[in-house]
């Protein structure tokens, strides 16, 4: 046995529901698309003078490392160490803020919960 539908009952995809589900449905084909434009881009970050650059993507994966040899001192590793931090901690910050300001432009300032 099928229900009928009463009056005033609109499916879904159809009437002003509809129009709310296609404006969904393209704002996830548009953060799609941001990210995977973010995954495409990079950052360039450097600590200690330029002693230690990282080359991150939007979306947060590192792509290299690079270490001047000048850098490297086996007596004071600890100082080897803290640039590398610095510089990581400063690439996983600018690569979240152009996450954010990439997808703040599909959302259109809603804040969304887990997309950045």
């Amino acid at each position: 046995m099928s229900k009928k539908q009463g009056k005033g009952h609109t499916p879904i995809g159809t009437g002003l529901g509809g129009g709310l589900v296609r404006q969904v449905q393209q704002m996830q084909e548009n953060m799609l698309r941001a990210q995977e434009a973010l995954a495409n881009e990079t950052l360039e970050i450097t600590a200690g003078g330029g002693a230690v650059r990282i080359v991150i993507t939007g979306d947060q994966r590192i792509v290299s490392i690079t270490i001047l040899p000048e850098a490297v001192d086996p007596d004071d590793v600890q100082m080897l160490q803290d640039m590398l931090v610095v510089a990581m901690n400063a690439a996983l910050d600018q690569s979240r803020a152009l996450a954010a300001e990439r997808l703040q432009a599909v959302t259109g300032g809603l804040n969304i919960p887990g997309l950045t």
